[in-house]
């Protein structure tokens, strides 16, 4: 089953597997003689029918990130679109789970078991409403908030939190409109605009999270996205829907 990509990753790959213990993830990470490979995941709904919504913001980073480095998305791995290949010497795997939303964890636990990679080793890209529209955050760990993607790769780690997170602002649904419709929907063309200009930045990010490691990229990365888009006229801008009717499911 392993077969090419197995071949090519393997004198990068560390023999450990991830554990649910803390103290053995940082053992052996800090043992590890050969280079370990990052596994980025994005998480977001298959299908055109979700395509360019606020709950497929993870899926548009992974694609953004493989374009700017040549990385083909083609293969089925794990219930993923899969795709490898190297970034300033080190190996990337990137993932993005054909579950739906809520079923991630299904794709992403079973792809850090086989390469048997250290949970600090993956990070995981997902929409978060508790940002502003456009504004990331990198984070070496945390909860799930209201997100159940990341909820069902939690639960898939053996209830643990310990990997990374860049999280992609998109605004909180405006009055009293039903957050699962909100995320289902389409941006508006400046909320777009928006987004888009975020992930370009967010392939930035990556690419120091390759280079640099997580802790560094966050220090460096989250405070320059610390102050975009305060004003009140401008978070207005990506909570104002593109479609007058949403989607009435919530996956």
């Amino acid at each position: 089953m392993r077969g090419n990509l197995w071949t090519r990753l393997a004198p990068f790959i560390s023999k450990r597997h991830f554990s649910t213990s803390q103290t053995s993830l940082s053992s052996s990470f800090s043992s590890c003689s050969a280079i370990q490979p990052w596994l980025f995941v994005g998480l977001g709904n298959p299908g055109e029918k979700y395509e360019c919504t606020r709950h497929n913001v993870g899926f548009d980073m992974i694609d953004m990130f493989a374009q700017s480095q040549g990385i083909s998305l083609t293969r089925h791995h794990f219930k993923a679109l899969f795709g490898e290949g190297m970034v300033e010497g080190v190996p990337v795997l990137l993932a993005k789970p054909q579950t739906y939303m809520n079923l991630s964890g299904e794709s992403v636990g079973p792809l850090a078991a086989y390469y048997k990679l250290p949970l600090n080793r993956v990070l995981v890209a997902f929409d978060d409403t508790d940002l502003p529209c456009g504004v990331l955050r990198l984070q070496p760990k945390g909860g799930y908030g209201r997100h159940n993607g990341v909820k069902s790769v939690i639960y898939h780690f053996r209830k643990n939190r310990e990997f990374g997170r860049l999280r992609i602002g998109i605004g909180r649904p405006p009055g009293q409109m039903d957050p699962k419709a909100f995320v289902l929907e389409k941006f508006n063309k400046t909320g777009r605009e928006r987004i888009d200009s975020a992930i370009e930045e967010g392939v930035e990010i990556l690419k120091l999270v390759v280079t640099k490691g997580l802790t560094e990229a966050a220090k460096s990365s989250n405070v320059d996205q610390k102050y975009k888009h305060l004003t009140t006229h401008d978070l207005q801008l990506c909570q104002q829907s593109s479609a007058s009717t949403p989607w009435t499911e919530w996956t």
